[in-house]
C-alpha cells in the first residue's frame, strides 16, 4: 500500500485528494494548521484507510521539520507528495497592499513548498522513487492588476517544479505542477478576509471547477505508468479562456 502526504488536507482541493485517494487505496498523512478539523477528517477517512496526521503551519520551517521528525517509523516511507497548501489574501494594487498580506503568501506558497520538499527529497531518493505533485495556479501564467504579489508567488512554484523535476528525474522521482483555474472553494473567502457575499460572486453566472475535478486529475497524474511522467497540467473550467476571462451569464 502506498502512502501520500498531503498539504492543506482540511479543506478545498487538499481534502477531496485525501476522500479520493483514500477509496484509491493509499495510506494517508494529512497536514493542516487546524488540529480539530484534521482529527474529523481522519475520523472520517479511517474507514477507509489508515490516516495520520500532522499539525504544522508550512511558513515555519522549524514547526516542519518538527512535525515531519515526528512522524513513527512505519508512516516515514512516502511514495507520494502533495504540496497543495497555500493562500491569496487581498486584492489590492502594489501601493496599497498590506505587507503582512504579501509575507503570507510568500511564506506559505513558496517557502512552504520548499521546506516540506526539502525534508521529504532524500528518503526517495534513497529508494529511488516517488512522486511530487505540486499545485501552482492559472495566475502563474498570466500576472493580473492587483494581485501581482500572488502571481509572483504561484509563478515561483512553477520554476521550483522545473527545478525539481530537474534535480530529480535521474533518481526515479517524477515531478507534477498543476495549474487549476477557477476552483469554487474558500480561496476567495479567504482572499476577501471572510467576505462571503464578495467571494461567491467570483463564482456566479458559470460553473466553475471543483475540488473534486483537481483531485481527478492529481490522482491520474500519480496514477499513470511508470514509464509515463505529467510535468505540467493546466485546468480551465469550460467558461474560462485565460486567468482574466470568464464567460458569464448573469
Amino acid at each position: 500500500m502506498k502512502t501520500a502526504l498531503i498539504t492543506g488536507a482540511t479543506s478545498g482541493i487538499g481534502k477531496a485528494t485525501a476522500e479520493l485517494l483514500a477509496k484509491n487505496g493509499y495510506r494517508l498523512i494529512l497536514c493542516g494548521r487546524r488540529t480539530e478539523v484534521l482529527a474529523h477528517i481522519k475520523s472520517e477517512l479511517s474507514t477507509a484507510t489508515e490516516v495520520f496526521t500532522l499539525n504544522f503551519d508550512q511558513r515555519f520551517f522549524a514547526e516542519v521539520e518538527t512535525a515531519i521528525g515526528s512522524l513513527p517509523k512505519e508512516w516515514q516511507d512516502i511514495d507520494v507528495v502533495i504540496n497543495n497548501a497555500g493562500n491569496a489574501h487581498g486584492l489590492e494594487s502594489l501601493e496599497d497592499g498590506k505587507i503582512e498580506d504579501w509575507d503570507a503568501m510568500m511564506d506559505g506558497n513558496v517557502k512552504g513548498i520548499l521546506y516540506v520538499s526539502k525534508l521529504l527529497i532524500p528518503g526517495m531518493k534513497a529508494k529511488k522513487n516517488g512522486h511530487f505533485v505540486n499545485i501552482s495556479s492559472v495566475a502563474a501564467r498570466q500576472t493580473y492588476a492587483n494581485g501581482v504579489v500572488y502571481c509572483a508567488s504561484k509563478r515561483a512554484v512553477d520554476v521550483i517544479s522545473e527545478g525539481m523535476r530537474l534535480e530529480l528525474t535521474e533518481f526515479g522521482i517524477k515531478v507534477t505542477n498543476i495549474q487549476p483555474g477557477l476552483v469554487e472553494t474558500d480561496f476567495s473567502k479567504v482572499r476577501f478576509k471572510g467576505d462571503e457575499e464578495r467571494a461567491e460572486t467570483v463564482y456566479q453566472g458559470y460553473e466553475a471547477l471543483k475540488p473534486e475535478d483537481i483531485a481527478d486529475a492529481i490522482s491520474y497524474c500519480i496514477s499513470a505508468p511508470k514509464h509515463v511522467a505529467i510535468s505540467d497540467l493546466t485546468i480551465y473550467p469550460s467558461a474560462q479562456s485565460e486567468p482574466r476571462t470568464v464567460y458569464k451569464n448573469l
